[in-house]
Order: structure tokens, then sequence, then C-alpha cells
């Protein structure tokens, strides 16, 4: 049983009834689930997971003051914390994990406030082109088991994928990040006899790939540890996961170095080629560099595209 199930049965068997019985009149403007921070989060967790910060538990949001007030909200975190210190063979921790509470009775405002940025998750184009990718992912994923307000649905909906313009931009600068460290800086690191720095540019041209083959998706790279395990289950560009790993994994000795280069280039072809499909470029070639710029020029807005392509990564 993973997190997100270990949570939907806890909120079934548990939180559920404790809501309808004891707190029946403002059960409407609740909502709860499990989103946020952690690998169960995203569905990700294994064994090794529940070393730490994994246990039964959900997200119980509450709106402002105005709505629920702060002495019930009190009432509610008590009974939350009442609830089984042992569920289905897991131990509930009375300890908050490092970087504040990820399950329990929390402000909506709050929650995604320190997510985003935003207390009603609404962004203006510089959040967008700067808050942390893999803190929209957090404020995206996971599920919400009931939601009688509707607020937290609508955030979340609002913020389940960038505005076109903003993946745009993202997307070309990474684009040209690629170009630059993979088609150009690689072979030329090597030829000056910089295996460590040739080592750096194969990191960086990684990086960038991912991140593009995130965007192409239109879904959010997760916190770094875990854009390995969600690139290779994207609908699109997933092969790349494994070239990745192999470009990072291994050194770069003469007998290697060209083949290695080659993947770079085959890996560039495969995202232009998605580029092309879904229309975002009009350069013909294999230069990454002039499929970035193109991707730069198809911005319709105009103070985006006007921005330097790197603004926002």
């Amino acid at each position: 049983m993973n997190g997100l199930e270990l949570s939907e049965r806890f909120y079934t068997d548990c939180v559920k009834p404790m809501l309808s019985e004891q707190f029946l009149d403002i059960l409407p403007y609740l909502a709860v689930g499990l989103f946020g921070s952690g690998s169960e989060c995203f569905g990700f967790d294994d064994g090794v997971s529940t070393d730490h910060d994994f246990e039964p538990g959900v997200c119980i949001l509450l709106p402002d003051e105005s709505v629920v007030d702060r002495q019930t909200a009190f009432r509610l975190e008590r009974a939350y914390y009442k609830l089984p210190k042992e569920f289905l063979g897991f131990h509930r921790s009375a300890i908050a994990p490092v970087g504040g509470a990820r399950h329990g009775v929390l402000r909506t405002a709050e929650v995604f406030q320190d997510k985003v940025g935003s207390p009603d998750g609404v962004l203006t184009v510089q959040q967008w082109l700067t808050v942390p990718e893999h803190a929209l992912a957090e404020a995206t994923n996971g599920r919400l088991f009931f939601d009688g307000y509707g607020e937290v649905t609508r955030i979340r909906e609002g913020l389940a994928r960038y505005p076109e313009d903003v993946r745009r931009k993202k997307l070309a600068g990474h684009l040209l990040l690629m170009a630059q460290a993979g088609q150009y800086n690689y072979r030329r690191c090597l030829a000056h006899g910089e295996t460590g720095a040739a080592q750096l540019a194969v990191h960086e041209f990684v990086q960038h790939t991912m991140a593009a083959a995130f965007l192409l998706n239109n879904v959010y790279e997760p916190y770094y540890k875990w854009s390995f395990r969600a690139m290779r289950a994207l609908p699109k560009l997933s092969l790349l996961a494994e070239t990745a790993e192999y470009l990072l994994s291994t050194d770069n000795e003469p007998s290697l170095a060209e083949s290695k280069y080659d993947m770079i280039e085959d890996t560039a072809a495969d995202v232009i080629d998605e580029l092309q499909a879904q229309g975002l470029t009009k350069a013909i070639c294999g230069d990454l560099e002039k499929h970035a710029y193109s991707v730069n020029d198809s911005i319709a807005d105009g103070d985006i595209r006007n921005l330097h392509i790197l603004a926002a990564v």
C-alpha cells in the first residue's frame, strides 16, 4: 500500500467519521486530501520511504477565519490528533517533520502562500516566471478526497499548468542552454583536455533536457531527486531518461566521448521533432539554439517575448 492509498484509507476509516460526528456544521467548508512535499504525494514512495516522515495522515484545509473561526479550528486540531496513533501497522508521529507540518489542520491561504507565494493561487506573470517548478508540482500533486467548499479544487486547477506564453518562455531558455552545453561546449571542453568541465557540460545538458521534456508534456518537473522517476512516466520523450542517465553516469574518456556526443545530438533531434510536432518552432535545422529563438518568437505576449530569453530559467 503506497502513501496515497494509506492516506485515503485513513480518511475513510478515521477522519471522515470524526468530521461527520463532531464537525457537521463546518463540513461544507472543508477540504481533505494529501498533497505537497514527500514522495508519497507523487506516488513515488517505496520501502525506503518509510524511514522518515511517512505516516497515516491527511491535510484538512480550512478557509479564512471569517468562515471557520480560530476556536473551531483549534477544536478540530485537537480532534484530529486524538485519532488512532496507529493505523494499518503504521504509527502517526507527534513531531512535525523538518520544514513544517505536512498533515493536520491547515489554513488554505497559508498552504498556498507557503507553496507558491499567493494565498489564493492567483499568480502574476513575474511569479509564474520565477516560482520554483517543484513548488508548483507540490501545490498540485496528490489527491483531494473531499472538497465541500470547492476553494482548494479551484486553486489547484488554476495552478495545474503554466500559461502558454510562460511555458514557451521557459522552454526557449532551456533549449538555448541545451544547445550551449551539449551541442557546443561539451566537445570544446574535451578539446581543451578539461574532462571535468566536459562532465559539467553534460550535467547542464541533461538538466535542461529534462526540463524541456517536462515542458513539452505540459507537466511540472518535481524536486530533482524525483525527476528521473517522473520523466520515465511521461507520455512523450520518456525514453530520454535512459539516455540522460547514461550521459551522467559515464566518464569522458576518448573511447566514450564521441558516442556520448552522438547521443547528445540524437537527444536534440528527438526534442526538435517534438517541438515541430507541437508547432512550437519554425526553424528547420538541427541547431537547438535556432529553435530556442524560434520558440521565443512565437510568444504572443510582447512583454514576455521581449524579456531576455533566459529570464525564466
